[in-house]
């Protein structure tokens, strides 16, 4: 008979209730790992969508020469340009041929352009990849979010050349790691790589040595795509501390790298000059290749970063002093607004509709693969609110008032700036007058007023439907003031044509 102590025991981890999510770092780690595993799925993709190629393609490894490929690419990168489409596809036919060495060269080449052109995502609108993958909000709902990625791109080179540049995502699939930072990674490969030696270890050492210098490349990556977003915007990139400080790390990070290569490779020479076993005599040639092509692209990222100030000052100059585009922009007021507003309804939605046809971007085409659209012809459709959704309520703040004049100071000077048409004056006496007042701001607020009339906007207030226009000429005299230098303007007032406005506004309609 069994007592009642045992048929009535439950494991305390069942008798609860259900356990709430993790914390947010326990599922950040999962996000990665998520991640991780999205960035492996076109490679095992190629492996399942082979049987859809014309022919017997099932002895090809794709997942494999994809691999290989991303590999190519990577080391045959360099801070400026990228790999060569042909040198890759050449470089990647001996290895399927041997996979399948009865195939002919044609079908060699022809896997090998497949395997590389999907790598690309040539047939996507943005040539990337996107996977869908759930985390839990800080609430404890679950949300699914989109991840996009890419494993090799094409970048352009000098004198209209296309390059092959693999991503972080495809770097990250070789070494087996996901958003990993790029020194620590680095220091820990370089240990590795030190003790691996010293003990012998020169085929684990090999694989530990291509880790370190993968990393290397993600470096230089993430460099130059600094450099390129200075080149493009310079407000775009932090110049005032993200980027001093990434490359004060990383000129220390290469001078740390350049102690520790030396050593690893004197190490390696001595194990190659005293091993009697040709294996080994074979892996300590190839480790030499290795760490000296370490050396050489640090000593490239060094000479880059140094240049990256003299950089970062003269596109700062460049983009600073620029000539603005000569192109006009709309006047959206005096084109259309003006024009319209007068007008019946039945003629404004003429103007309007074809003003809207042609001022309105191009849409983004839908992607047209088969697969695509038969998802959008079954999808029923979404049923949605009459009004629409619900709009949030704004929480306004009110913005303080932190002008220097004032509203009775603005008052004052356009009265003093009211002259007759035909009655101009200079502006030191303008200047006077407004001392006079007793307002020490005046003054100031005047000289504003008659330098911007300097250059006055002549033809928006024309279109805008002004009648008169404050205008300001130098004549060569100087201004003769205890606080203002320069010159002694004429400040008048001009008279618009209000006959020709309403013209060209009835011509308009």
């Amino acid at each position: 008979m069994t007592s009642p102590a045992t048929t009535d025991r439950v494991p305390p981890q069942l008798s609860a209730g259900p356990r709430p999510a993790q914390g947010p770092a326990a599922d950040e780690g999962l996000a990665r790992r998520l991640r991780a595993l999205a960035c492996t799925a076109p490679l095992h993709d190629l492996d399942a969508r082979k049987a859809n190629l014309a022919g017997e393609y099932s002895v090809y490894g794709m997942a494999e020469v994809a691999l290989a490929a991303i590999d190519l690419v990577t080391l045959n990168m360099d801070f400026d340009t990228g790999a060569d489409h042909e040198q890759v596809v050449a470089r990647l036919v001996p290895r399927i041929a041997a996979q399948a060495p009865h195939r002919s060269t044609a079908e060699h080449e022809r896997v090998a352009r497949w395997v590389l052109e999907n790598l690309i995502n040539v047939g996507s609108v943005d040539r990337g990849f996107r996977a869908v993958y759930g985390t839990f909000a800080p609430d404890g709902t679950y949300v699914r979010r989109d991840y996009d990625f890419k494993l090799i791109e094409e970048v352009p080179g000098p004198g209209g050349t296309v390059y092959l540049r693999t991503t972080d995502e495809a770097v990250n699939v070789l070494v087996g790691a996901l958003d990993t930072d790029v020194t620590s990674a680095q220091i820990a490969a370089e240990v590795k790589l030190e003790v691996l030696i010293s003990r012998g270890r020169l085929a684990d050492a090999q694989l530990a040595a291509e880790q370190a210098r993968y990393r290397t490349v993600q470096y230089s990556e993430s460099l130059r795509r600094a450099l390129e977003a200075t080149r493009r915007n310079v407000r775009a990139v932090d110049w005032l501390n993200t980027v001093p400080d990434m490359i004060a790390e990383a000129l220390d990070h290469v001078a740390e790298r350049y102690r520790h290569e030396n050593a690893i490779l004197t190490n390696i020479r001595k194990a190659r000059d005293e091993t009697e076993e040709p294996e080994h005599k074979r892996r300590a040639a190839e480790l030499v290749d290795i760490v000296k092509d370490c050396i050489r692209r640090h000593t490239q990222l060094q000479s880059r970063l140094l240049e990256a100030g003299p950089l970062f000052r003269a596109e700062q100059d460049r983009q600073a002093f620029a000539t603005p585009a000569a192109a006009s922009g709309i006047d959206l007021y005096g084109h259309l607004v003006a024009p319209v507003l007068p007008l019946s309804l039945e003629q404004a939605i003429r103007v309007t509709d074809a003003f809207f046809a042609r001022g309105t971007g191009p849409r983004t085409p839908v992607s047209v693969r088969v697969g695509d659209l038969v998802d959008i012809l079954l999808t029923p459709p979404v049923e949605r609110e009459h009004l629409g959704a619900e709009m949030p309520e704004p929480d306004l703040i009110a913005t303080p008032d932190d002008s220097r004049f004032s509203e009775e100071q603005l008052a004052a000077a356009t009265e003093l700036l009211d002259l007759p048409p035909d009655a101009p004056r200079r502006l030191s006496g303008l200047l006077a007058e407004a001392r006079r007042t007793g307002d020490p701001d005046l003054a100031y607020l005047v000289a504003l007023l008659a330098v911007h009339a300097a250059s006055p906007a002549v033809g928006t207030a024309y279109r805008q439907g002004e009648e008169k226009l404050l205008f300001a000429v130098d004549d060569g005299t100087e201004l003769d003031d205890p606080e203002f230098g320069g010159a002694d303007l004429i400040v008048g007032t001009a008279l618009l044509d209000a006959a020709g406005m309403a013209a060209d506004r009835t011509e308009a309609a």
